[in-house]
């Protein structure tokens, strides 16, 4: 097993086809392929399924695609921190941002990373918090920032910005926006929108209620926080969410929040990283300005 064939695998396995792995490679089918079969013999397991549309990982390709993706993020790490000089990191870092995030940091961040870290290259990929956390842990993202992640061994958490959650309806014009607080044992008077239970956001909400006492009244289920903003301006019903949520949507005019208390639900985002991999120059300067941006948000 040798690095050629773990980077071979892995462009075959995420581009789901020889051919079109060869084209990326730069290398000769029939060589590709080679290479793959003798990787295949390494490990005495078949690694792909041929189908109609190309190739599909076995489930023995699945768990070697985790473990090829980690080994050759080590390796792109420890050449980037070599190569980096004290002044000026070097290399590639990616980044994970919830989409409420996204919309407000994506712009900053790169305007920053272009002034301060003009010698390396930047991706930002958007999910929801339970993939950047398994993207961290399995080497796919280098720096996260997540709402609400559970402590576990493979992750380095730390607590950037403390978010207070709010009922949020639709302000019909002329008519008075309601500011005052509303006690959570008041909410389930309240039909709402919600995201899916692998939400961070449900999940909170969810377990602040419980320990309430409070049952919610679940009208809609609906995974995107802009969709959900679209039905609640509708009429369709409340949300519950931060107030960096509402301000990265284009209708935030159009909403009222209100506060909740007694208990007062808090939403805390925090950056991640893998606790299995020191952080490289480039990825701390990262995290740097990560944690100087977040810290700007609305709270």
């Amino acid at each position: 097993m040798n690095l050629k064939q773990l980077e071979y695998f892995v462009q075959v396995a995420e581009l789901g086809s020889f051919s079109k792995a060869a084209v990326a490679l730069d290398v000769a089918q029939p060589a590709l392929s080679r290479q793959v079969r003798a990787l295949e013999t390494e490990v005495r397991q078949q690694l792909f399924l041929r189908n109609g549309r190309g190739v599909a990982l076995t489930d023995a390709g699945k768990r070697l695609f985790d473990h090829s993706v980690a080994v050759l993020q080590l390796v792109t790490h420890a050449r980037e921190d070599l190569g980096a000089s004290r002044d000026e990191p070097v290399g590639r870092v990616t980044i994970g941002l919830p989409p409420s995030i996204g919309r407000q940091m994506t712009l900053p961040i790169i305007d920053r990373f272009k002034q301060e870290l003009p010698a390396a290259k930047l991706a930002v990929v958007e999910g929801l918090s339970s993939h950047i956390v398994e993207w961290v842990t399995t080497g796919r993202v280098d720096v996260g920032l997540v709402y609400n992640p559970e402590a576990q061994p493979g992750l380095e958490i730390v607590p950037l910005l403390q978010e207070a959650l709010g009922l949020v309806s639709h302000a019909a014009r002329g008519k008075r926006r309601l500011t005052a607080p509303l006690p959570m044992q008041e909410l389930s008077h309240y039909p709402l929108i919600v995201p899916e239970r692998v939400h961070a956001m449900r999940r909170l909400l969810e377990t602040q209620a419980a320990l309430a006492g409070v049952k919610l009244n679940i009208a809609w289920e609906v995974s995107s926080v802009p969709s959900i903003i679209e039905l609640v301006c509708a009429g369709y019903g409340h949300a519950v969410l931060t107030a960096s949520g509402v301000a990265a949507s284009a209708r935030a005019g159009e909403l009222a929040s209100r506060r909740l208390v007694d208990p007062t639900p808090t939403s805390v985002l925090c950056l991640v990283t893998s606790a299995h991999k020191r952080p490289t120059p480039l990825t701390q300067r990262t995290m740097q300005l990560l944690t100087a941006l977040a810290r700007k948000l609305p709270a």
